[in-house]
């Protein structure tokens, strides 16, 4: 029997059909649980929701015989008065966003760290507080998207394995935004992407960070991390089904040349085949201990001629449409003799982002840093550029 009750009256035991509220209010991954853990019980008391909605049949019952509201055959909208509409997040300027953006990326490198290094050494792994940093993640790209998407470029050799984690929950997340996926559903994703290479703590450090080519022994060990991972995550206690889909299908093809399961197109969900597309993005990207990363339009452009075979046409266009063919980070030449560095993506055009200028072709030299709003402007872009050509570091600009 399904029954409605305080969570005040909650105890170890009950089963838990409903948490009533907005999911964004609990930090639990799934709104059906049985009640186990002491300090899930402890959360749930103090997370300010007052009302849920347990199954008798499956666990414990309450301790006293009070009337209480009860259910036989309700469907699952039903269940929970659905909470008032949130005030639509107002959207905010780049500047204004990056200071809490760079503290969410810091504080989910740590967690993503944190987890990753207590897979490694066999540990139970504490995902609770990576829970609560994807809403906060979902919650920056509604102020400004941009802010984490440039941020997600910056990255080292030594740290790609935390960081890429972090970058393909973002992905994640912008892209599902773009796909019309919204609540509980977002949420998962952007858990997936961080949780997807969990399995790379199984492979000896060794052959993970070889600066030179791996044998074919250590590439079969390297190719064994999506099943790794997944294993890994069976034992992680309320780990969702999109979280394990994406961790051991990201490196599967629509073609069915992929791997661990050479799965075809029929058979990869749509978060499989998004978690494909943000993980190669990310890691062509980025600069690895055997290898320098690819320019962000490079790595569009590559990315379109694999499509066909590799990634799913229609969530491909929906990526560009998130990151645009001219991604955040990208050095472009313009028709008016200046190089600048796109910052932020235009709502009207993927082909006209906002470019900060500061060099001049002409006098080979650097001018003062000027934001062009190409889609409000004669000027146009030529062509995207390579840094090191020009002798640049983004990075610092």
């Amino acid at each position: 029997m399904l029954k409605k009750i305080n969570v005040a009256d909650a105890r170890l035991g009950m089963y838990i059909h409903k948490i009533c509220g907005d999911w964004t209010n609990h930090p639990f991954w799934k709104s059906t649980f049985l009640l186990s853990e002491q300090k899930d019980l402890e959360k749930l008391k103090s997370c300010g929701l007052t009302e849920l909605w347990i199954d008798t049949a499956k666990g414990l019952d309450l301790l006293n015989s009070e009337p209480v509201t009860t259910e036989s055959a309700h469907t699952e909208s039903q269940f929970c008065q659905p909470a008032p509409a949130s005030k639509k997040t107002e959207k905010i300027s780049l500047e204004a966003e990056l200071l809490a953006a760079k503290k969410i990326h810091s504080k989910t490198k740590e967690a993503v760290t944190t987890m990753f290094n207590e897979a490694r050494m066999g540990k139970a792994v504490q995902v609770e507080e990576a829970v609560v940093l994807v809403d906060e993640i979902a919650q920056s790209m509604e102020r400004n998207s941009n802010a984490l998407l440039n941020l997600i470029r910056l990255k080292t050799a030594d740290e790609y394995t935390y960081l890429h984690s972090v970058a393909v929950c973002v992905l994640m997340v912008a892209l599902g935004k773009q796909l019309g996926l919204r609540g509980e559903e977002l949420k998962q994703i952007g858990i997936a992407g961080l949780l997807h290479d969990i399995g790379k703590m199984a492979i000896p450090p060794e052959v993970l960070n070889k600066p030179g080519k791996l044998t074919d022994k250590e590439f079969d060990v390297v190719k064994d991390h999506p099943r790794r991972g997944w294993e890994i995550l069976k034992t992680i206690y309320q780990t969702d089904e999109p979280a394990l889909d994406v961790c051991l299908h990201h490196h599967e093809r629509m073609d069915g040349m992929g791997y661990p399961e050479k799965l075809s197109a029929n058979n990869l969900t749509l978060h499989a085949r998004m978690g494909a597309i943000c993980d190669v993005y990310d890691a062509i990207t980025s600069e690895r201990c055997y290898k320098k990363g690819w320019e962000p339009a490079e790595a569009i452009k590559k990315m379109t001629a694999w499509k066909d075979g590799h990634f799913d046409e229609t969530v491909f266009r929906a990526f560009i449409k998130t990151i645009g063919i001219y991604p955040n980070g990208t050095l472009l030449k313009l028709k008016s003799g200046r190089l600048g560095i796109v910052i932020e993506q235009s709502e009207k055009s993927v082909i006209t982002p906002l470019v900060k200028v500061f060099f001049s072709i002409r006098a080979n030299g650097h001018i003062p840093a000027e934001l062009v709003d190409l889609s409000r402007s004669t000027d146009s872009i030529v062509s995207a550029e390579n840094p090191q050509q020009w002798g640049l570091d983004l990075d610092k600009i």
